[in-house]
């Protein structure tokens, strides 16, 4: 046994020598093994986005070996027998065969239907995580764009090969697509044709749309994740803000071994549940949809969710006066708006973010470390409520099923989601807004006077005051690390000799614009204010050994040097709160640790 051992560790080690000689991927090998990467849950969300991938790899590989791509008519005749003898394309009639005589085969199906759905839902997630906490910051503005893109390519993916099997579920959404790429002025009637390769529905779409699911976008996708993790790699990964933790260091894991086996280990958990959802729930049952007929059109048809959100802002526009004839051409308001206007403004906002937010902060430094949500008031309440209207727009596709399920008017629900579209975006803005400025309140509090400890002390003169417990380092650390963000400072419109000085119009536009990030705000405790508030006045003698340690913590919380703290101990506060000596806390402790 020893002696196998032996051979085979001789043979892997002479065959790493010989690609090492040749590729120079030792060194390669070296440096990502010694890759730190910072462990928290929420760095999972990427990795079940590409776990994900690789599940829709591995399943349409399957698939694609009996799915046939064409248009062309065929009568089925298999073990479905409520289809027996139905005319319909190639493409319906394999999807049957697929889901029924292939062993495996519906599974398969269903593991890739999971699989899209899980893929788009950890990829938006994910790209939440990172515009709440500030991870597109300089210097990954280029990464955000990356993961952006991604997000368009994998709508084309999932909509792309949602469309593949030619049910009328599918062929209803194409002929909403074939009206909405239509409504764009100039160019739709072309480009339509150009998509469908004539009339809608045409005899190439499905082929098209075959080339363009396998091929064309997984192709750039793969390339894209290569990208984004390369760059990753590159600028290091981010971490939350934490005692220790700067935007010099990474404190973590190595990528191997630890990394390496947490992330095997989660891309088996990721394939089981993809793999439990296919085995016991039903997905797109095209069997009981029908081959593809433009005329009937079946209530409750619902795209997945990643689209309904299109769906509901077409439900929602109303058709009445939006219709207009220019010049012998018919300008279709009533889907122009809602399908090409409303999703190009959402994107467009989530694209050019990074720039934006930059030009508002005029911060050219490089950020590693996470924000807090609440300490970027403005990012978070815009995000709360752009998320806000997505869910509107997502309920406002499910109108049919809800005035169903509830016994409602459909127009009533309509002209509510109507009001809602534009009322609770701007209310949930204004609500978080409001949270966060909040919180950043009660963490100065915090800082200043510690923990209530319920504990009401009375003194000879018939004075009572409360015992505060003061935060620990680490806490305070957290509460006191981030920046001041404060509107930018711009130079006046006339020098010194009256003349008017260039770019002073750009200047005040972004003056403006900092304004709206950073006018509203809660600056966090200085060195000399947490000093301040820790001299108690009279009650020196008895809080003294509690404020001289608290006073000791300043320097190490604020990471300044000390001469300013030591003068501002002097500096006499309100008297208001006693502070408690801080007692040792286990749990806290083994954590920092």
């Amino acid at each position: 046994m020893s002696t196998t051992t032996t051979r085979t560790g001789a043979a892997a080690g002479a065959t790493a020598d010989y690609l090492d000689q040749r590729t120079g991927i030792g060194t390669a090998v070296k440096t990502f093994a010694r890759k730190i990467f910072p462990d928290h849950w929420s760095f999972l969300l990427g990795e079940i986005a590409l776990f994900s991938l690789v599940v829709l790899i591995i399943s349409g590989v399957f698939l694609t070996m009996f799915f046939v791509p064409s248009m062309a008519e065929t009568h089925y005749e298999g073990p479905w027998a409520a289809m027996n003898g139905v005319e319909m394309s190639e493409a319906f009639a394999s999807t049957l065969r697929l889901s029924f005589e292939v062993r495996g085969g519906l599974l398969m199906r269903q593991i890739h239907h999971w699989a899209a759905l899980l893929f788009m839902a950890a990829i938006v997630t994910h790209m939440m995580r990172v515009f709440f906490t500030g991870a597109f910051r300089k210097p990954r503005e280029i990464n955000w764009v990356v993961g952006f893109v991604l997000l368009i390519l994998g709508l084309a993916a999932g909509f792309s090969g949602y469309s593949l099997p030619d049910d009328v579920l599918s062929g209803n959404g194409l002929r909403i697509t074939d009206g909405v790429v239509r409504s764009i002025p100039i160019i739709g009637s072309y480009l339509s044709y150009f998509i469908f390769g004539g009339e809608f529905p045409g005899q190439d779409l499905i082929p098209r749309l075959f080339t363009v699911h396998v091929l064309l976008v997984p192709g750039l996708i793969l390339a894209l994740v290569g990208l984004h993790l390369l760059l990753v790699v590159l600028h290091k990964h981010t971490q939350y803000p934490g005692s220790g933790r700067t935007d010099t260091n990474v404190v973590g894991y190595p990528l191997f071994p630890t990394y390496t086996a947490k992330a095997g280990g989660f891309f088996f958990l990721v394939f089981a549940v993809i793999a439990l959802m296919a085995a016991t729930m039903t997905i797109n049952p095209v069997w009981n949809y029908g081959p593809y007929d433009p005329s009937p059109v079946s209530a409750g048809a619902q795209p997945d969710w990643y689209m309904l959100f299109l769906e509901g802002a077409l439900r929602l526009m109303p058709g009445a006066g939006t219709e207009w004839v220019i010049g012998g051409y018919t300008l279709s308001l009533n889907v122009l708006i809602p399908a090409v206007v409303v999703p190009g403004i959402l994107f467009t906002v989530l694209a050019v973010w990074p720039f934006v937010e930059a030009a508002a902060t005029g911060d050219k430094r490089e950020h590693h470390v996470l924000d807090r949500p609440r300490n970027a008031p403005f990012r978070t309440a815009m995000g709360v409520a752009i998320l806000t209207a997505f869910t509107v727009l997502v309920l406002a596709g499910s109108n049919d099923i809800i005035g169903a399920q509830f016994s409602m008017s459909i127009n009533d629900i309509i002209e509510v989601f109507r009001v809602l579209f534009f009322v609770l975006p701007v209310l949930a803005f204004w609500i978080t807004k409001r949270i966060c400025l909040g919180l950043q309140r009660k963490d100065r509090e915090l800082v200043l006077h510690g923990h209530e400890t319920g504990r009401i002390v009375r003194f000879a003169h018939g004075e009572y005051i409360e015992v505060h417990r003061p935060l620990d380092e680490h806490e305070r650390w957290l509460l006191v690390q981030h920046e001041a963000r404060r509107p930018l400072e711009i130079e006046p419109a006339e020098d010194s000799r009256g003349v008017r000085r260039k770019g002073y119009g750009r200047d005040r536009l972004l003056q403006r614009l900092s304004r709206l990030f950073y006018e509203d705000r809660v600056e966090p405790v200085t060195p000399a204010e947490l000093a301040a508030a820790h001299s108690h006045g009279e009650h020196d003698t008895i809080a003294a050994p509690e404020r001289n340690e608290s006073t000791r913590l300043v320097g190490t919380a604020t990471g300044g040097s000390g001469s300013q703290e030591g003068s501002a101990t002097g500096a006499v506060g309100g008297g208001q709160h006693l502070v408690e000596p801080e007692t040792g806390n286990p749990e806290t402790d083994a954590r920092n640790r």
